[in-house]
C-alpha cells in the first residue's frame, strides 16, 4: 500500500502568479526525492471579481511516498527547509496523512521543527 501526503499551502493576500511559482518550486524540490510522484491538486478558486480576505490557499500537492521508510523524513525535511527560507511572512502549511493533520501557522522555527519531528515519528512508526 502506498502512503500519500497532502500538502496545502496558504498565504495572506497572494496573487495567482505567486501561487504558481511557489507551488511549482516546492513540487520540483520534492520530485528530486525518493518519492513515487508529486501531483498538483486544484486549489479552491476565488470567483471572478471577488476579493480575497484572510489566508488564501496558494497551492496543493499530493505526494505519493510509496513504501520507503525514509521518504517521509526526506519530504518533511524539504518542507521545513522551504518554509524556513521565507524570512518575513511565511506561508501556512497543512499536512494530511492517514487522517492525521498537522497545521503550521505563526509558529517559531523551533516549534515548527518540533511539530515536524513529531509528525515524522508518528508516520515512520506506522511504516515500520
Amino acid at each position: 500500500m502506498e502512503n500519500q501526503l497532502q500538502i496545502h499551502l496558504f498565504e495572506e493576500g497572494t496573487d495567482p502568479e505567486r501561487i504558481d511559482r511557489m507551488t511549482g518550486h516546492l513540487r520540483r524540490e520534492l520530485l528530486e526525492l525518493d518519492v513515487d510522484n508529486v501531483e498538483t491538486l486544484p486549489a479552491e478558486e476565488i470567483p471572478p471579481g471577488a476579493r480575497a480576505f484572510g489566508p488564501m490557499e496558494i497551492g496543493a500537492l499530493l505526494v505519493t511516498i510509496g513504501q520507503s521508510a525514509t521518504a517521509i523524513r526526506q519530504v518533511v525535511g524539504v518542507l521545513h527547509g522551504w518554509w524556513s527560507r521565507f524570512q518575513e511572512a511565511r506561508p501556512s502549511l497543512r499536512l494530511t496523512m492517514d487522517g492525521d493533520v498537522l497545521e503550521v501557522s505563526e509558529a517559531s522555527p523551533d516549534q515548527v521543527a518540533d511539530a515536524f519531528e513529531a509528525f515524522i515519528k508518528k508516520h515512520s512508526a506506522v511504516e515500520a
